[in-house]
């Protein structure tokens, strides 16, 4: 098995594959040890080790592969194979490279004195007119260098020998006739028989950089500051459908071009504010985590956009003061339809939901999910105020923290606290089943009300059936004369300037707020 136990590594609940670099290497991979995150999850970080570190010996692998190169490492005959066509293209490098090597020594040097004899040998042995004492004579200490250095098991005298000699003598026939070219003056010379111009180059490529892996850990990394919930759901059919796009998961491999194609495929059937807000987003924020955590060299995506045409809004985004009222009273009188099979019957937590959800997003300018998953522990009284608190706790809130948000006093008067002290313990919005997470309950519950309220006809265009009420809050708050500080900090978001970061929005600064806004006559 690739990973086992003592392969993890768990440091602050992360966990990470990690290898230890024999000494003798740690020169050539600038590290004493090898390591690459997991996540949180022990159980996940335990499916995701034997692939972790199977990359980690890949690259300790082509360390030692440089080490044997430069001579202060001995290796397994057979560790690197190459066919015999790509040990022929390295060595005529190699003897091009050393040519180079002599013209910039001396001006002794400037000439090859190109041994015709030993071309007439090379072209026989070319021709497999040699025997196999000959072909050792003439090319065997090369091919003995390549089988040092794990390119080559060949046995002296068998086929795969003979084959590989030939080819070692192709090599170098075209390395003498560059010298001799080079000695005229011309050094545009490229070779031209097929073995050495059509052999596949050798490059001591980096471990592939699975684009799946960097994605989930990019997702961990920020779950485990608090931040970044929901994004694994949204973001996890994009990656997918880049990487059947591209045919690979090899985030190395992944060029400008391929994102630039990409885009252009989804524009056919996706709006231009999705590719280039979600897909195109989603990727060049990853990547650029990749780079900034020594994952990968350049993020390729970071100038690939989409521009989005500008909306044209044909009305503001909230409610008018009639339109929030018929929507309030539509939900005081919502009675759901009565039914002889249970299965069609409206839930008594929907039916709550529908009640109260509008009028607390209208008193509170709250995302419709933080108000459905609201449970009965998260109100309490702080002296006269009602207080309800906005937590992740309870499912997930965007910002990340909690906040808390005092009542209106019409909501009293309304009778909901009435409602929190006759319900249960637990969720107000959506029947507690186990084994159902809160978020996923509460985004069923927020999807239900937005389609009664389309359905009801009541919704009008342009304007988002709880979302509205976030745009409206703002708008009736500042009509008030309500400083924005307050309202973000009452609506949960994030400060506009450092300024607005110190000192806090006290409860008692939020009731005072929440008091100046009108009653709704319904």
């Amino acid at each position: 098995m690739a990973g086992t136990v003592r392969n993890l590594l768990n440091r602050d609940g992360r966990h990470f594959a990690r290898l230890v670099v024999p000494k003798e290497l740690r020169q050539f991979v600038g590290k004493t040890e090898l390591r690459s995150p997991l996540g949180p999850d022990r159980r996940e970080a335990m499916k995701k080790l034997p692939g972790a570190v199977a990359l980690l010996q890949h690259e300790i692998a082509l360390a030692e592969r440089r080490a044997v190169e430069a001579g202060q490492r001995q290796v397994t005959i057979g560790r690197y194979p190459l066919a015999a066509d790509q040990i022929a293209l390295r060595n005529y490098q190699s003897r091009l490279a050393f040519d180079d090597q002599l013209r910039n020594m001396d001006a002794r040097h400037s000439a090859g004195y190109v041994d015709e004899r030993l071309v007439a040998q090379l072209r026989d042995g070319i021709a497999g007119r040699l025997t196999n004492e000959e072909l050792q004579e003439l090319v065997g200490e090369r091919i003995e260098y390549y089988r040092r250095l794990g390119n080559t098991t060949a046995e002296p005298g068998s086929e795969e020998w003979r084959t590989l000699a030939r080819a070692m003598c192709i090599s170098e026939y075209e390395a003498l006739s560059r010298v001799a070219e080079r000695d005229e003056g011309d050094f545009t010379g490229i070779p031209s028989h097929p073995v050495i111009a059509n052999a596949a180059p050798v490059k001591d490529e980096k471990p592939p950089v699975s684009i799946k892996r960097l994605f989930t850990d990019y997702v961990a990394s920020r779950e485990v500051i608090g931040k970044g919930k929901g994004i694994a759901k949204r973001w996890s059919p994009v990656f997918t459908d880049l990487i059947k796009f591209v045919g690979h998961d090899d985030a190395r491999r992944l060029t400008k071009q391929n994102l630039m194609d990409w885009r252009d495929a989804r524009l056919k059937t996706l709006s231009a504010k999705t590719v280039g807000d979600v897909n195109l987003a989603s990727v060049r924020t990853v990547l650029k985590w990749a780079v900034e955590n020594d994952r990968l060299e350049e993020n390729v995506a970071e100038k690939v956009r989409q521009q989005v045409p500008r909306k044209q809004l044909s009305r503001e985004k909230g409610f008018t003061d009639q339109e929030a009222l018929i929507i309030l009273r539509a939900a005081r009188n919502h009675k759901p339809t009565i039914t002889d099979n249970a299965a069609t019957t409206e839930h008594p937590a929907t039916t709550a939901a529908k009640r109260w959800s509008p009028v607390l997003c209208a008193f509170s300018g709250a995302r419709i999910g933080e108000i459905v998953q609201l449970r009965k522990e998260d109100f309490r009284k702080e002296g006269d105020v009602h207080v309800m608190r906005i937590t992740p706790d309870a499912g997930t809130v965007k910002a990340g923290g909690y906040r808390d948000v005092p009542l209106h006093p019409q909501l009293i008067d309304m009778g909901f606290m009435d409602f929190v002290a006759a319900s249960s313990g637990g969720p107000l919005f959506y029947p507690n089943r186990k084994g159902v997470k809160a978020a996923s309950a509460a985004r069923t519950v927020a999807g239900r009300i937005s389609e009664w309220l389309q359905k009801l006809e009541i919704v009008p265009e342009g304007v988002s059936p709880s979302h509205g009420w976030r745009h409206r809050f703002k708008t009736v708050g500042r009509e008030e004369g309500i400083s924005d500080r307050t309202l973000d900090a009452i609506q949960g978001h994030a400060a506009k300037t450092a300024g607005d970061s110190y000192g806090d929005v006290t409860i008692r600064a939020k009731k005072a707020a929440i008091d100046k806004l009108p009653r709704y006559e319904i």
